[in-house]
């Protein structure tokens, strides 16, 4: 098929990246140090992360405070733009003017 492509010096139809009888792709030594270097990467996070850094107990609840005070912080701005209160007696006020009390 690329043979084809080649001798003809015309486009043949499909797409040479997938299907079938697609081009195939060959590894460059740059493509396989970058996989050696991601897979020491790998490695090592495996490494740290198979210890732990503190024990069960020291973990449990260690974050309630902070996550407190931070949904205290998040409830506050979303109060401090709302709108102060609104009455009907307030509104309706002004008719009260003729309105005589004995």
């Amino acid at each position: 098929m690329f043979l084809t492509a080649l001798l003809c010096h015309s486009r043949i139809p499909g797409r040479q990246w997938i299907g079938k009888h697609r081009r195939p792709r060959f590894v460059s030594s740059r493509a396989k140090q970058n996989m050696i270097r991601r897979l020491e990467i790998e490695a090592e996070n495996h490494y740290w992360l198979s210890m732990p850094y503190m024990t069960r107990e020291q973990e449990h609840g260690h974050a309630a405070v902070r996550r407190k005070e931070a949904f205290e912080a998040i409830k506050a701005a979303a109060t401090s733009n709302f709108p102060p209160h609104r009455f009907i007696v307030d509104q309706l006020d002004h008719l009260n003017v003729t309105r005589k009390w004995s």
